[in-house]
């Protein structure tokens, strides 16, 4: 069997992470910060693109990586176009429409840019993405929203949501295609999808519009109190954006987006943050439910997954909630920078076909 070394790469707001996998094995992983001041002198995100790639290149040298042994650069999917579940190789069209930020910067588009630009200068390196926050597998009916002016829309936590329903498939010798899962992924943003056959046919809005609150989100709220404050003349259509999405959930009721903080004050006696602690862990609890009714009640699993999952109160309040649907399995944090290798690990095994970007 080959041997590929394997570069991921994943762009955050304040960080970039790069990972070097010899096949499954990690051989490498570095969390690069970088600084307010640092960031503040780019206009755009995609501006950092050079910034951002001269580090990853200097943080493999200083290790000794043998870049010109990797066979492929894996980098996080940003918000390009509605896409099907897969691994996509890069290409000019993904390229172009990641540079115009056609659906919102944010530093994920970063990801395919240097993967790309990084591979084209290796003898055989490929360059792909795989399950971007845009993977759209919703049914036609959860498209409908309740005015023509709307339209429910698909942004999750793709790449950990599948990653770790297949980790939970392998468990029980079942392939994802054969299971029906509801997987919550708990961390700044909560996302809860129903998984039907290895599709996700609903899922909440996990940026900016819809389900649970969660550190930095509002989730849904009521709709009319929210169009009377945007027409309040108080904020600006940029604050109003701000509270749903960075300093709405915990940031907006506490001043913090500090789950573990929350926590930790809970068990210290604090009845705010208990309450807190109780709301968002049965709101959670409530878009499982309603999932478990998209899947019509046939619910192979419950998995509970990102940073949040090792808040084993929340976790336990949950499971007292919906433990009746069908089993929950726990699966805390999440590893992005593996998932996003195993993924290239597939595509360059032949395991999977590489998608094309249209």
């Amino acid at each position: 069997m080959d041997n590929f070394k394997i570069l991921a790469i994943n762009p955050g707001s304040t960080s970039t992470k790069i990972a070097v996998y010899c096949n499954s094995k990690s051989e490498f992983l570095k969390t690069i910060r970088h600084t307010s001041e640092e960031l503040q002198r780019f206009a755009r995100v995609t501006d950092q693109f050079e910034f951002r790639k001269e580090i990853i290149l200097q943080e493999l040298k200083e290790a000794q990586i043998e870049i010109n042994k990797i066979s492929a650069v894996v980098g996080r999917g940003g918000l390009i176009k509605p896409i099907e579940s897969g691994v996509y190789e890069v290409n000019d069209r993904m390229k172009e429409d990641l540079k115009n930020s056609i659906r919102g910067e944010h530093a994920s588009n970063l990801g395919a840019l240097i993967a790309d630009n990084i591979a084209v200068s290796l003898p055989n390196a490929k360059a792909y993405i795989a399950d971007p926050v845009v993977v759209d597998e919703l049914q036609d009916i959860a498209r409908i929203a309740g005015h023509p002016k709307f339209e429910r829309v698909s942004i999750f936590h793709a790449l950990n949501q599948k990653a770790i329903a297949r980790q939970y498939a392998k468990s029980l010798d079942k392939k994802y295609e054969e299971l029906n899962l509801i997987v919550a992924h708990l961390g700044g943003g909560i996302s809860v999808g129903a998984h039907y056959m290895g599709h996700v046919i609903d899922v909440n809005n996990a940026l900016d519009g819809e389900g649970p609150f969660s550190p930095e989100r509002t989730g849904t709220v009521p709709a009319g109190q929210l169009a009377k404050l945007c027409f309040s003349g108080e904020y600006t259509y940029d604050e109003v954006k701000q509270m749903l999405t960075g300093k709405g959930g915990l940031v907006g009721h506490t001043g913090s987006n500090d789950a573990y903080d929350l926590e930790v004050r809970a068990k210290s006696g604090d009845k705010k943050a208990q309450l807190l602690q109780d709301a968002m862990s049965y709101n959670i609890a409530k878009h499982i439910g309603q999932m478990a009714v998209v899947l019509k009640g046939r619910v192979d699993g419950i998995i509970l997954t990102g940073g949040i999952a090792h808040n084993s109160y929340l976790v336990e309040y949950i499971k007292e909630m919906v433990g009746f649907v069908a089993p929950v399995a726990v699966y805390p944090g999440e590893d992005e920078m593996q998932s996003l290798a195993m993924n290239a690990l597939m595509a360059l095994r032949g395991d999977v076909l590489p998608r094309e970007y249209k």
